[in-house]
């Protein structure tokens, strides 16, 4: 199974199903299952962003210590966007900004606060998301194969 290396509480979050697009600044072609690996480093900055109001109010399991080093999820990557420009909008009168992909769908609210949408990059689209027990594994990057828990494979590969 392919498997991508996200630093927490990105990858919790996805784990926990409050993201459902990872953003890259590359694309991939891929389609299938995609194991979710909590990359092995938890320095200050992310520790900061994890309690920060919009990251500690959809976390709904403690990740201090204990996710990473550690597939943690497993997801369909369905799509992968362009990321090709943002907007400004007013709703009500609370003014929001929209990351606009290419296939013109708006991201906005926490999903747009838990991606970096910088025009040029790229929207994993992620569905089927199942947080799993986290199971040890030596992350890589850019996509890697997983020969994890070979209860995963055969479904949707």
């Amino acid at each position: 199974m392919k498997a991508i290396t996200i630093l927490q509480p990105w990858a919790s979050l996805i784990a926990c199903g409050a993201k459902q697009i990872e953003t890259r600044s590359w694309s991939t072609k891929y389609r299938g299952k995609i194991a979710i690996h909590a990359g092995q480093g938890w320095g200050q900055w992310q520790r900061d962003i994890a309690f920060t109001d919009t990251f500690k109010n959809v976390l709904q399991f403690p990740i201090l210590g204990k996710y990473y080093g550690a597939v943690i999820a497993i997801a369909n990557l369905v799509d992968c966007l362009k990321v090709v420009g943002r907007i400004s909008l007013t709703i009500g009168d609370q003014k929001r900004v929209a990351a606009i992909l290419e296939n013109d769908v708006k991201v906005m609210g926490n999903e747009y606060a838990f991606g970096d949408y910088t025009p040029g990059r790229y929207a994993w689209i992620l569905a089927n998301i199942q947080a799993i027990d986290p199971i040890p594994a030596r992350g890589q990057q850019r996509l890697w194969n997983w020969a994890g828990d070979t209860a995963f494979h055969g479904e949707g590969e």
